[in-house]
């Protein structure tokens, strides 16, 4: 049962793609608000790469925090911990299966993406590539970004239309400076009143950052 300060502790894991015992690389995807794992998963379809396994944890209520990303950090506990928690317990799991991080991406869209970008940030290690669609790193403007550690060189990359209304621009920029900082190959992409979704270009991209990762 999920509990009162650990919300998302016992949430199901989805899976699809190669099995672990085979497969190359993985990636751990984060669905947005709303939505579900296996929704998210639809993504590897998409992605067309038989060598990943992809792994998604569910949010318990179809949400991982009940209010917006910009507000205070305190506003949307337990629930943010908890996810973040979740989240590195997922990653871990994947370590535990001999995969180094250099071998794990991490995507999100949405609430999932700006949950996928915070959980980098604050693990601070080489990934395979990490990847926001729609998303920023958490809290209100003014947060500290003082992040330790390097990326090393981890491919990172924000897609977001320039007129999100989930999503401000700024946010989408202010996170790709803070990357930028923290040593990762960033890419930022802000595509012209797309809306709130996932196009052709992103996928795109997303699939030469699965290629190189093998």
């Amino acid at each position: 049962m999920n509990n009162a300060h650990d919300p998302h502790a016992d949430g199901a894991l989805l899976t699809a793609g190669a099995p672990l015992e085979t497969a190359k690389a993985v990636m751990v995807m984060a669905h947005g608000r709303g939505a579900s794992a296996q929704s998210i998963l639809e993504l590897a379809d998409a992605f067309g790469q038989p060598s990943f396994a992809y792994i998604a944890p569910q949010a318990n209520g179809l949400t991982w925090y009940p209010n917006s990303f910009l507000y205070p950090l305190e506003a949307n506990e337990p629930y943010l911990s908890s996810a973040l928690k979740r989240l590195d317990a997922v990653v871990e799991w994947v370590r535990g299966q001999g995969f180094g991080t250099e071998h794990i991406m991490l995507l999100g869209f949405s609430q999932g993406a700006c949950l996928s970008l915070e959980y980098a940030a604050r693990h601070v290690r080489r990934y395979g590539g990490v990847v926001g669609l729609s998303g920023g790193l958490i809290g209100p403007e003014g947060t500290p970004r003082d992040y330790a550690g390097t990326l090393a060189g981890t491919p990172v990359f924000l897609g977001c239309s320039d007129t999100d209304f989930h999503i401000p621009k700024g946010r989408v920029l202010e996170s790709a400076s803070v990357f930028g900082r923290m040593g990762a190959a960033v890419t930022t992409r802000l595509y012209p009143n797309m809306g709130h979704g996932i196009n052709a270009d992103e996928v795109a991209f997303v699939q030469g950052v699965m290629a190189a990762i093998l």
